[in-house]
């Protein structure tokens, strides 16, 4: 078996852990229910996919690496609810070069500034990006154009989320947005994004936890505040955004 296989049956043994779905279909009932499209940007293995589609929305899942994509396929072959986009999501359509860490395919980036983040940072010790490959780029406009208006964005494409919503100009009922404290500038750019966007109201998650930090919806100033002054340990985790505040309380 290569590495690279491996790496990706490691991550269907956690990300289909036993008790983990309901957990995240409690938590993602608060954006998503019958009826409801979401978008599962950077979808690896699918989990919160197919979380969406247990709760009855319609998902499209976006993921560039190919060996992924196909197991995307694979997963939801019989679903004609998925649509599996095989592209990364930038600020404009093109092309852009995928960095493939093959050990690791939960942190392939097209982000120059993320593999320099990491390199030599404290806990991403043996992180290597081994492999190119270019890839198309899709925008989240252009996915509204195609597929509608979702009530939900689940973002996490390792250090290239501000480049994301740059390709976004309008907003949507609800976002989760990965940060990670390598690349706190990049969590600033994408709070000061989604405020240029809509009135949002922020929480947040650390780690594979599915619970909020904050008591009340924060606005942007203050979630960035305290992303500043997180820990280094606290590696990463994801914000939530919001038009209606009630949706990121706990």
């Amino acid at each position: 078996m290569s590495r690279a296989a491996a790496a990706i049956g490691q991550s269907l043994r956690t990300y289909y852990a036993p008790g983990r779905a309901a957990l995240l279909d409690r938590h993602l009932a608060r954006f998503v229910g019958p009826g409801s499209l979401a978008f599962d940007l950077g979808a690896h293995v699918g989990d919160r996919c197919a979380s969406f589609r247990r709760l009855g929305a319609r998902a499209v899942a976006v993921e560039p690496q190919p060996r992924l994509a196909r197991l995307l396929r694979l997963l939801f072959r019989h679903d004609p609810d998925v649509a599996v986009v095989e592209a990364l999501v930038g600020a404009t359509e093109g092309e852009a070069v995928l960095r493939l860490n093959t050990a690791n395919p939960t942190v392939a980036t097209a982000s120059e500034r993320f593999v320099a983040a990491a390199t030599g940072a404290p806990g991403w010790e043996g992180q290597h990006w081994d492999a190119t490959l270019p890839r198309p780029v899709t925008t989240l406009d252009a996915l509204i154009a195609a597929h509608g208006v979702p009530s939900f964005i689940k973002l996490d494409v390792e250090g290239f989320e501000a480049e994301a919503l740059r390709g976004l100009h309008h907003p949507v009922a609800a976002l989760s947005v990965e940060f990670t404290t390598i690349q706190r500038d990049v969590a600033a750019e994408c709070l000061a994004r989604l405020a240029g966007l809509g009135p949002y109201r922020f929480n947040a998650c650390l780690g594979e936890n599915t619970a909020f930090r904050f008591a009340e919806a924060q606005d942007a100033a203050a979630m960035a505040r305290w992303i500043a002054a997180l820990p280094h340990e606290a590696n990463s985790g994801d914000l939530y955004a919001s038009l209606e505040p009630g949706q990121v309380r706990p």
